[in-house]
Parts: structure tokens; C-alpha cells; sequence
């Protein structure tokens, strides 16, 4: 069995506070988008696995296999059901370190497939749970609908946006920007007296053609004067036409939204690149 795990961009980022536990809360809106890595569940011997493991293909993928968030799903699921050796494939084409979410993707998603493949028959509430347990993003794969995510992010509201029929261009230089230095200078006050109207919730509801000077990233704030190229990709791409462009998550992709196809990879050669039509 065989699924197709997405990225996601973040449409706006904005740091509230920080917690007592030294986690943050956050304002953010998730969209999905088809950029997609490959992921195959099958049955393997005993004496090949104990009781998973994890191959993978493509783009790199750093750390432990044991530590990857596909393994860490079968644990989680381990601890409460009796389950079979299992193997599993990835094909990498989602950047890692890139505010995508592809990790958290390829977990949810192996939850969701572990469900269907063993018929589990896990309902939404449960997949849910086991996902928060998984990361902060994690959750968000599970129903993969634009949402609003407070909290650390865990906290989904799903919303009425579309942008189906925009192009989407993602570019992520050779940049890797660790969750401490992204959170380093950050400025937990930007965003205590701000008027309600310049939440992330009613920004979203204006046309996308609005939200150039209206919505942002604030991990751009501490982010983008240590790596200033992040923000050269930024400002090129709304030279090249996008009506909105911004860092994803806490980076280091950049992604523009246009109306039109932009045809810019062969200025991108030597970064990852993707082009796509959004659903």
C-alpha cells in the first residue's frame, strides 16, 4: 500500500508569547500543497526487521532511521496494539529543514496508513491524538485542509479559503536554520497589542491580493538579516510577479503565490525548486 505525503506552507506566522514550559504559542495558517514524497507500507519477515524498519530514496534524510517520525509512528501505535513486522519505503522529495512540514507529513501519514493497512479502524479523534504525540505539525496532515493553528500549532480551526488555481513556486537554498537560532532574537512582544484586526484570522478572510503589506512571517524578523539571500529570493519573487511571498514556517524555503504560471526554474537552477498549480 502506497501514499503520497504532502507539504505545507504557512500563510502568516506570528509569535504571541512565550509559554512556562518554553515552548511557544503561535498564530499561523496551514495550507496544503502537492508537493509529495512517496510512502509504501509492506509486510516484512521477522528476521529481516525488528518489527519495522525504514529504507528511503531521493532528497537525504539526516538522522536515525529509528528516530524518523515514520518509525516513531509504528512505536506509538506499537504501545497499544500487537503489531506485525512491518517495512517500510520512503522516497524523498520534500526538503528537509525546510518549514514544510515533510517529516511531520511522512508520520501522519504513515499513521494513517498503518489504520487503513491493519484496519485499525482508528476515527479521526483517536489519528488525532496520536499525531499530536508525533509533533507539533503532525496533526494538521491528519484531515490536510487549510486550518488556522494556534497553541504550539496543535490547535487546528479549519477555515473557507481556496486558493485553487494559483501557482505556487517554493525555492530552498542550501541553508540550515536550526529551531534556536530561528527563535533567538525573536520578539515575543510584536504581537500583545495588536488590534484585532491584524490577527492572521481576518487577514486571511482579504483577497491574496492584500496581503503583501498586511500578512507576515515574524521568523523573518531574526531569520533574514543572518541569511540576507532569503531575502533576495523573497524580493525576487514578487519582481517576477507573485502577489504574495513569504518564508515558510521558520524557514529556509521561500514561496510566491501568482495568478499566472511563472516559468522561473531555470533562474533557480542550483536551489531546490518546485512549481506547481495549488488545489
Amino acid at each position: 500500500m502506497i501514499v503520497f505525503p504532502n507539504c505545507k506552507i504557512n500563510l502568516g506566522l506570528h509569535i504571541i508569547r512565550k509559554r512556562e514550559d518554553n515552548y511557544h504559542d503561535l498564530e499561523t495558517v496551514f495550507y496544503p500543497v502537492p508537493l509529495c514524497d512517496a510512502l509504501e507500507l509492506r509486510d516484512a519477515e521477522a528476521s529481516q526487521t525488528k518489527h519495522v524498519n525504514l529504507i528511503s530514496e531521493g532528497l537525504p534524510v539526516q538522522g536515525d532511521a529509528k528516530e524518523n517520525l515514520v518509525s516513531k509512528a509504528y512505536q506509538l501505535l506499537q504501545k497499544d496494539y500487537a503489531l506485525p513486522y512491518l517495512q517500510f519505503a520512503l522516497l524523498k522529495n520534500i526538503p528537509m529543514g525546510a518549514g514544510l512540514g515533510g517529516g511531520s507529513s511522512d508520520g501522519a501519514f504513515a499513521l494513517n496508513l498503518l489504520n487503513a493497512y491493519l484496519d485499525l479502524n482508528l476515527g479521526e479523534e483517536k489519528l488525532l491524538h496520536y499525531a499530536a504525540q508525533l509533533g507539533s505539525d503532525c496533526a494538521f496532515f491528519i484531515n490536510n485542509k487549510p486550518c488556522l493553528g494556534s497553541g504550539r500549532g496543535e490547535i487546528l480551526k479549519p477555515i473557507d479559503l481556496s486558493l485553487k488555481g494559483y501557482w505556487i513556486v517554493i525555492i530552498k537554498p542550501e541553508i540550515h536554520i536550526s529551531t534556536a537560532e530561528a527563535f533567538a532574537t525573536i520578539d515575543v512582544n510584536k504581537h500583545q497589542n495588536q488590534w484585532e484586526e491584524n490577527s492572521i484570522k481576518n487577514i486571511i478572510k482579504l483577497d491574496p491580493s492584500n496581503w503583501k503589506d498586511r500578512l507576515c512571517n515574524d521568523f523573518e524578523d531574526s531569520i533574514f538579516p543572518k541569511h540576507p539571500l532569503l531575502a533576495t529570493i523573497k524580493n525576487s519573487l514578487y519582481q517576477a510577479g507573485a502577489i504574495y511571498a513569504s518564508m515558510s514556517g521558520s524557514g529556509s524555503s521561500i514561496f510566491g503565490l501568482f495568478r499566472f504560471e511563472p516559468r522561473l526554474k531555470e533562474s533557480y537552477r542550483e536551489y531546490f525548486y518546485f512549481e506547481g498549480l495549488l488545489d
